[in-house]
């Protein structure tokens, strides 16, 4: 199996998750540095379109959302898991449900602290391609108190998680501890000290540095080239991690389909469905230069249709 790559860019928080993901789960792995807004031209046709970041590569198997990227990496290495056993539907749905709701609360403390740093370029892409809202620092600012009522709320139930056991689910760290522990990493690299007292993030501190010091795992740099030569020369892999048939919307395995994130960056990527079951999705692709490419995205948060 080849090594994973993972098509990143630094300041994404989601793109961190993965990094500490791949660190927790001792990995070795390709890091290619890609811009934080499209253009992505070599990107761009492994995924059919998606503009999410980060992205997994695993030869030629294109893996979009991190909740699908840690399902496969827990197939690459299954130990040490990031869904301890009898745990996995917590882990799962806390995750999404965290992330979900705590996206653009945490992004309007962010900009009230470094609004006036964020290219304007970033902002427009942002309103126009990815979120569909304005996050200027000014456009924030009136709901700037609720953000932060919101985000203290969610806190207070985790900080009642990790000073009660190590991680949220117990004494093994998940994948729910991932989540959440990426919306306050963005916070606390980017905002000043006195976020911690605005937030009352005092209690939890103990588990995010356990988190913050496993660090990214071994990586080495790999240039948006290579990686594409890579998919180039690969096969798909088979698919072992879904059951054969499909799932009840009236759409067949073989169909032409379209998946679309259902809340913001909402481009739909086209091809042919190979696999679905209550957790995953697969679609092939074909593209005239990269050949043929398996595109995964997790059930949770996408929508299925006939092309």
């Amino acid at each position: 199996m080849s090594t994973p790559i993972l098509h990143h860019y630094e300041f994404s928080t989601f793109s961190e998750k993965i990094r500490t993901a791949l660190g927790a789960k001792q990995l070795t792995w390709k890091s290619v540095d890609i811009p934080g807004m499209p253009p992505r031209p070599l990107l761009t046709p492994l995924t059919g379109g998606y503009r999410r970041a980060p992205v997994l590569q695993i030869g030629a198997d294109i893996y979009c959302d991190t909740h699908a990227i840690l399902s496969a990496l827990e197939r690459f290495k299954p130990n040490p898991s990031l869904f301890p056993a009898g745990q996995e539907g917590l882990a799962r749905g806390l995750g999404f449900a965290w992330e979900r709701q705590m996206w653009v609360p945490t992004i309007g403390v962010l900009v009230h602290f470094i609004g006036e740093h964020i290219p304007p370029e970033f902002i427009k892409d942002r309103k126009e391609g990815y979120l569909g809202i304005d996050i200027s620092k000014a456009a924030m600012a009136p709901q700037f108190e609720e953000h932060v009522q919101f985000v203290r709320a969610q806190i207070a139930w985790l900080a009642q998680c990790v000073t009660a056991h190590k991680y949220v689910l117990g004494d093994q760290l998940s994948a729910a501890d991932l989540a959440c522990w990426q919306t306050i990493f963005l916070l606390r690299k980017n905002c000043p000290p006195e976020v911690d007292a605005l937030l009352n993030l005092g209690p939890i501190l103990p588990w995010y540095e356990r988190i913050a010091a496993i660090g990214h795992g071994t990586h080495s740099v790999m240039s948006a080239e290579e990686a594409f030569e890579v998919a180039k020369a690969a096969k798909p892999m088979p698919i072992t991690h879904i059951a054969a048939g499909g799932y009840p919307e009236g759409i067949s395995v073989g169909s032409k389909v379209s998946v679309t994130p259902e809340d913001n960056a909402r481009v739909p990527v086209v091809g042919t469905l190979l696999a679905c079951d209550a957790f995953n999705m697969v679609i092939h692709r074909h593209d005239d230069v990269a050949g043929d490419l398996n595109v995964h995205f997790p059930r949770l948060g996408y929508t299925l249709a006939k092309a």
